[in-house]
């Protein structure tokens, strides 16, 4: 039997202008140089009240070094001088269901 990959997915919801997130992906990708080690799907979208994130990972441990290492400074460094908090995120977590990846290998 093939080994199936453990994997961490989640969307995020923040009320916050869609060019507020074409400017973070920017600057994540800069920072990145594109490469994210164990990120199998990223999804940003317009919503009705900001933006939405869905990302599935491998593991949560690969998520949460990004998120610590590159995601959370950049956060940091972007809003360094604007006014006001930071807009507050509803984060969801979810059980992935068939998730194909590249040359169509179905995963899970």
């Amino acid at each position: 039997m093939p080994e199936v990959t453990v994997t961490y997915a989640h969307v995020v919801d923040v009320p916050g202008p869609i060019d507020m997130y074409d400017a973070l992906h920017a600057e994540i990708v800069r920072r990145s140089g594109g490469t994210v080690d164990g990120l199998l799907v990223h999804v940003g979208r317009p919503t009705a009240t900001g933006f939405q994130v869905l990302e599935v990972w491998q593991s949560r441990a690969h998520f949460d070094r990004y998120n610590d290492e590159v995601v959370l400074p950049t956060v940091a460094d972007m809003s360094a001088g604007q006014p006001g908090p930071a807009p507050q995120q509803a984060i969801e977590e979810f059980a992935v269901r068939g998730l194909v990846l590249e040359g169509g290998k179905v995963v899970i």
